[in-house]
C-alpha cells in the first residue's frame, strides 16, 4: 500500500460549514482500493458531497477532523485496519463513520458497532444504498438547528416541524402516530426494519398489545402515500421480518 495525497473533489460546504445543509457535506473516504476510492468520489461528487480520498489511513489520521463531516471506512487495509482508525478516532470525538468491508462477519460489525462506528455496509454494495444510508446518518447526528426542514422524495414530501405530508402537491392529512412512523422510516432507509424495532423507537407511539398494530399503521401511511404494497415504491414488506423504507429522494440522480 502507497502513500496517496488526498484528492479533493466536488463543492465546497458542508454539514458544519456556516452554509451547511443536510445532503452536502465533507466526506473522508478511506480505503487502499484505488479504483474503488475514484468510483465513490466520483458518485458522491455528482450527488452534491464533497469527497476526499486517501489510501493511506495514517495520512487521513493525520488531517484535522473538523473538516470532514463524516468518514467512509474500509476495515481491511495493510498496515493499520478500519477499527484501528476507529479507535483514533473515537479518542478525539464523535465524527460519524460509516465502516465498508469485504468480509460480511457478524462478528466485524459487532466490533465496529461496539467500538463507535454509526453504519455498516458489507461489499459489494448499490451506490444508491450508500448514499441513503450517508444520509441518514448525517440527519441522525446533525444539532437541532441543522435538521432538514423538509424531507423530499419523488412522490411527496414531509416536513417534519409542522408535521406536514403532502403527497403529489397534495397536503394530506396526518395523525401524529403516521407521522412518527413516516419520519422513523425517512430516517432509517434501505434497512430491514423489524417490528420490535420499530415499537421501541418510536415510544411517542401508543402501540397496541398485539403483533399486528404495526402492520395496521403501515397499512394507513400506505393508503395515504399511494403506495401498492404489490408493487412498492416507499415501503416494502420483508417477508417474516418486518420493513424496508426504498422511497427515491426527489434530488437523487
Amino acid at each position: 500500500m502507497g502513500s496517496s495525497p488526498p484528492q479533493e473533489l466536488g463543492v465546497s460546504c458542508g454539514i458544519n460549514s456556516p452554509e451547511g445543509l443536510i445532503g452536502v457535506a465533507r466526506i473522508a473516504v478511506v480505503d487502499d482500493d484505488q479504483k474503488l476510492l475514484d468510483l465513490l468520489a466520483g458518485y458522491l461528487a455528482e450527488n452534491g458531497h464533497n469527497p476526499m480520498q486517501f489510501r493511506n489511513p495514517k495520512e487521513f489520521l493525520r488531517q484535522k477532523f473538523d473538516k470532514f463531516d463524516l468518514v467512509i471506512l474500509d476495515i481491511l487495509m495493510p498496515g493499520m485496519d478500519g477499527f484501528d482508525v476507529l479507535r483514533e478516532l473515537r479518542k478525539q470525538g464523535s465524527l460519524p463513520v460509516i465502516m465498508l468491508t469485504a468480509r460480511g462477519e457478524v462478528y466485524d460489525r459487532i466490533v465496529g458497532l461496539e467500538l463507535g462506528a454509526d453504519d455498516y455496509l458489507s461489499k459489494p454494495f448499490e451506490p444508491r444504498e450508500l448514499l441513503a444510508r450517508i444520509e441518514a446518518v448525517l440527519r441522525r447526528t446533525a444539532p437541532e438547528g441543522k435538521r432538514p426542514e423538509r424531507l423530499e422524495y419523488e412522490s411527496f414530501t414531509l416536513i417534519p416541524e409542522s408535521m406536514k405530508l403532502t403527497v403529489r402537491e397534495q397536503e394530506i392529512p396526518i395523525t401524529t402516530a403516521e407521522f412518527e412512523l413516516l419520519h422513523y422510516f425517512c430516517i432509517n432507509p434501505f434497512r430491514v426494519l423489524t417490528r420490535d424495532m420499530i415499537m421501541e423507537s418510536t415510544k411517542e407511539i401508543t402501540w397496541e398489545s398485539y403483533d399486528r398494530s404495526v402492520d395496521v399503521l403501515v397499512s394507513r401511511l400506505r393508503k395515504k402515500l399511494g403506495d401498492d404494497p404489490g408493487n412498492p415504491r416507499i415501503i416494502k414488506t420483508i417477508w417474516g421480518e418486518g420493513y424496508m423504507f426504498i422511497a427515491k429522494r426527489k434530488d437523487e440522480k
